[in-house]
Order: structure tokens, then C-alpha cells, then sequence
């Protein structure tokens, strides 16, 4: 027996002692029996021995499972309504530090998120994560059923989370004595649906570029695509983005007190993109380093964001100045297909309709009415609030796919929302990232610990006021800044690196 095989089993076999269920080892958890639950895979994998599924790896970079601890693997169906077909996953490291840490999906989910399981189980946590209750990346699963959509809004997230309790629970002889939710995107609106509709789920919950004001946000989507997709004068391209990228930098950069190609906080700063105006033209076609004033006009819908035609309603945030580098990802040839699915399977259910098509004023209201789960935007939080629960939401102010002023505006409706003012910041905290694309990436510090920084403040009780953030290329560390609980910014203090938190306040 290899001595890497034989630790393993060593350590599976102490904790399968200290169980007091009959399943005895992690390939015994096959005969857990539990209501509307099927163990269809328990395993022990070897230290760096896991190896997704084809096709539900982590992309590009790194290895994300190579540092994988040994761990038990148990997979199982769930099934709380008929035509619910769940998938969760649920890992159980041999050397746990006795808490759960369930993480959420991206864009219509229909997979495991197998990295972010990874780095949770790396850290010492029992991990778990859900496919929604469908495979694949669209949203052609609700034709013809209705409880799958239910499942995505919100069901199979709350089956996942009382199914991984008791297997872990089984496994270890004791339930986790602490749960933590982590999502970004689509995982951020599974966040905020958590602490809505199920309070008692997790102790402290993270939500990443919510993508909770789902019905909204597609409007938004539309709204960027229209906007640059009027005629071919209203077309952005490379240069275009370049050109308004350098001109937001001017007007708002040094704002901080440092220029770094980062603009601290960009809602503190009016830029008005007709600086990029081509000198005395108004041509179609644009010249190297500035736009014509077709495309002007469509950067400034880019940044005023989704409003009514008729009664100028605004709908939904634009995006942030900074971001421009972005925008490709949103005006491309096609709309971000979350919004375009969201209209074609759930609004319209019609395979033909083309982004196009959609009013800005007689559609509002057939789709309010419709898919009413899938917002997650009820700023009444009380009753997570009186157990205790903590939640962190975070979004990076250069994210090109869902605007984060809508964070900021649903983390301040819960502080209207909460007559507790002290209770409702003791118990909820915004961090928003400088130059932070959606969900990561950018030009800013956007390498952090937010499972740190929630575990830390469930356990000292006391709410972070800054959380310390790194810019990293090429996997060295080229800067570090505090990221500021909102609506603080960090501001140097004059003095020392730039490119060291240690010489920024949060004020």
C-alpha cells in the first residue's frame, strides 16, 4: 500500500470513529437515508487525486485541485417535487475545521462549481454545490417545466444546504457548527435569496455582484446592446473603449490622491464622455483616439443606464466610468446571453424573439409580472438580522455585465428597510472594489479573502471596516490597498509606496 493511500484511509478511519451513524466509512454514506435523497457516489480521494468531469474544469490558469487535501466525495440526486432532478455535490475534508461552506453558480448554473468547491475544501472546509436542477448553460430547461425554474430561483439552493448539513453530520458524527454561503453573479442573487426567503440556513453569507434585480438587469443588458447597435455610426469598438477609458482616468483618478489607473470610488465623479468628441466632426467613422458623436451619444446610455422611452423612468444603473475596458463583453455582436434567455424562455417563450425587439416601455410590465421568484431584492432582512446572521456584499466598480450601483442601491434600502440602524450595520457590509471587472479581474486589487473576513467577524463579533486586497500579475504581488467598508474609500495619506495598503486610511 502506498503511504499517501494508507494516510488517507488512517485519517477516514479516525473520523469514522467518532461517528455514531451506521454508514462507517465515506463509501458507506451510500446507505444515508434521507427524504427525497439518493447517494449516487461516495468515494475517498486522494491528496491532489480529484479530476473533474469532462468539460467541468477551471479553464485557463492553474491547477485548482492539485492542492486538494484528501477528502470524501459524496454526489446525490435531490428530489422535493416531482420533475426536480437536483445534483449536489458535498466534500468532506479528512482534517475539517467543523464548518460548511456551500458556493453558488454563475449565469443560468446547469454545473458543479467544482474550483470554488476547491478552494473551500483547501481552506479546511466541508464544502457543497448544487447544478440548480438542470445541465447546461441556457435557459431552454424551463420549456415545458415550471418547477425547474423554481428549483433555480431558489429551491435547489435551500435543498443543497439542509442535504450537505446532514451528510456532514453523518460523516463527522456532528452537524457543522457554522454555515457560510458563498456566491458571486448568479451566486450573489443565490446569496440574497438565501437571506431572504431561508434566514435560518447560514450563519454569514457573501453576495458577489448580485445579480438579484434579475428582471431589471436583463432590461439593462438589452439596453447596452441597443445603445451601441442603433445603426453602424452608434458601433464602439477597441479604440473606442481605449479612448474613453484614458479621458474617465483624467477626469477621475487623482481623486484618491494618487493616480493609478484606478478610480476609487467613480459615483463621487461626473465624466461626460463628449470629451472624446472628434474635433469638428460629426462623420460617421471614427479617428484614432476619439469617437464621432453617434458613438458619444452611445456611451452616454452606456453610463445613464436602462430608463423608460415614454416616461423616462430609470430602470436599471448604467455602468461606471473606469469600466470602459470592459464593454466588449456587453456590446458585442449579441447582448450577454442571461438576458437574452431570460426573455426569449421566461417572458416571451418564443425561440424567435430577437433582442431587438424589446420596448422599453410596453414590455416593463409584462415582465414584472413574470418569473417572480427570480428577484431577490426584499431589503427586509429582520429576521436574519435577529439570529445573528452576517452579510457581506462586495462588487467591482468597473464591472462591465451587471452595474454595481445596483449593490449599492440594495445595500442601502436594507439600511432604510431596518428601523435597528446600528443592528442593520453590525450585521450587513458593502465592499466595493476599485477597477474590479464581474467578479474579478480588472485593473485593481481584486485578489482578497471575503470567507476570511465574514468567518472572522461571525466569530469576534465585530463588523470588518477594511479588508485587506492585492493586485497580483503574473503571480507576483505588484500592489496592496484596503478595501473599505462603504461608503468609505481608501485615501493615502501622503506619505510612503503607493502600492502599500499599510500608507491608505478608509475614510
Amino acid at each position: 500500500m502506498k503511504p499517501a493511500t494508507y494516510c488517507l484511509l488512517s485519517a477516514l478511519a479516525v473520523l469514522s470513529s467518532a461517528r455514531a451513524d451506521a454508514a462507517g466509512s465515506c463509501e458507506g454514506l451510500t446507505s444515508l437515508s434521507r427524504p427525497h435523497t439518493a447517494i449516487t457516489l461516495a468515494q475517498t480521494v486522494g491528496a491532489g487525486q480529484f479530476t473533474p468531469p469532462a468539460g467541468r474544469g477551471a479553464g485557463r490558469g492553474a491547477n485548482p485541485f492539485a492542492p486538494l487535501p484528501a477528502f470524501c466525495r459524496v454526489a446525490a440526486t435531490l428530489t422535493p417535487v416531482n420533475d426536480s432532478e437536483i445534483k449536489v455535490e458535498v466534500w468532506l475534508p479528512a482534517s475539517w475545521n467543523g464548518k460548511l461552506q456551500s458556493v453558488g453558480n454563475g449565469a443560468w448554473a446547469g454545473n458543479l462549481s467544482y474550483p470554488a468547491m476547491a478552494a473551500a475544501v483547501a481552506a479546511g472546509y466541508a464544502a457543497a454545490s448544487t447544478d440548480t436542477g438542470h445541465a447546461g448553460g441556457n435557459a431552454n430547461f424551463i420549456v415545458g417545466h415550471p418547477e425547474k425554474l423554481v428549483d433555480f430561483e431558489e429551491r435547489a439552493v435551500h435543498e443543497m444546504t439542509g442535504a450537505a448539513k446532514a451528510i456532514a453530520d453523518a460523516f463527522y458524527g456532528q452537524a457543522p457548527r457554522r454555515a457560510y454561503f458563498n456566491g458571486c453573479s448568479t451566486g450573489g442573487r443565490q446569496a440574497l435569496t438565501e437571506v431572504q426567503r431561508y434566514p435560518a440556513d447560514y450563519d454569514a453569507i457573501i453576495a458577489g455582484a448580485p445579480a438579484n434585480f434579475a428582471k431589471r438587469q436583463t432590461f439593462g443588458q438589452i439596453w447596452l446592446w441597443q445603445a451601441t447597435h442603433k445603426d453602424a455610426a452608434s458601433m464602439l469598438t477597441p479604440e473606442s473603449y481605449q479612448a474613453l477609458h484614458k479621458a474617465a482616468l483624467e477626469a477621475c483618478d487623482a481623486r484618491d490622491g494618487v493616480r493609478d489607473g484606478v478610480i476609487e470610488n467613480p459615483s463621487r465623479c461626473e465624466f461626460d464622455p463628449k470629451v472624446t468628441l472628434c474635433p469638428g466632426s460629426n462623420k460617421d467613422g471614427s479617428t484614432a483616439g476619439c469617437l464621432t458623436a453617434s458613438q458619444v451619444e452611445a456611451a452616454r446610455k452606456i453610463y445613464a443606464g436602462a430608463s423608460n422611452m415614454r416616461t423616462h423612468e430609470a430602470l436599471y444603473p448604467g455602468l461606471q466610468a473606469g469600466s470602459e475596458l470592459g464593454w466588449g463583453s456587453s456590446v458585442a455582436a449579441q447582448p450577454v446571453g442571461y438576458a437574452t434567455d431570460f426573455f426569449k424562455y421566461i417572458v416571451f417563450k418564443d425561440e424567435k424573439w430577437e433582442p431587438g425587439q424589446l420596448n422599453f416601455d410596453a414590455d416593463v410590465a409584462l415582465t414584472d409580472k413574470t418569473a417572480t421568484g427570480l428577484n431577490a431584492v426584499d431589503a427586509d432582512l429582520t429576521k436574519f438580522i435577529a439570529r445573528g446572521g452576517k452579510l457581506l456584499i462586495y462588487h467591482g466598480w468597473s464591472d462591465p455585465g451587471i452595474p454595481p450601483q445596483n449593490a449599492v442601491n440594495y445595500y442601502q434600502s436594507v439600511l432604510a428597510a431596518t428601523p435597528d440602524k446600528k443592528a442593520a450595520r453590525d450585521s450587513v457590509r458593502a465592499f466595493m472594489v476599485p477597477g474590479m471587472g464581474h467578479c474579478g479581474g480588472g485593473e485593481g486589487t481584486s485578489t482578497f479573502d471575503m470567507v476570511a473576513a465574514v468567518d472572522q467577524w461571525i466569530e469576534s463579533g465585530v463588523a470588518p471596516e477594511r479588508i485587506p486586497a492585492s493586485r497580483i500579475v503574473d503571480g507576483q504581488t505588484v500592489r496592496t490597498r484596503p478595501l473599505c467598508a462603504y461608503p468609505k474609500t481608501a485615501v493615502y495619506n501622503g506619505t510612503g509606496s503607493t502600492d502599500d495598503a499599510s500608507n491608505f486610511v478608509c475614510k
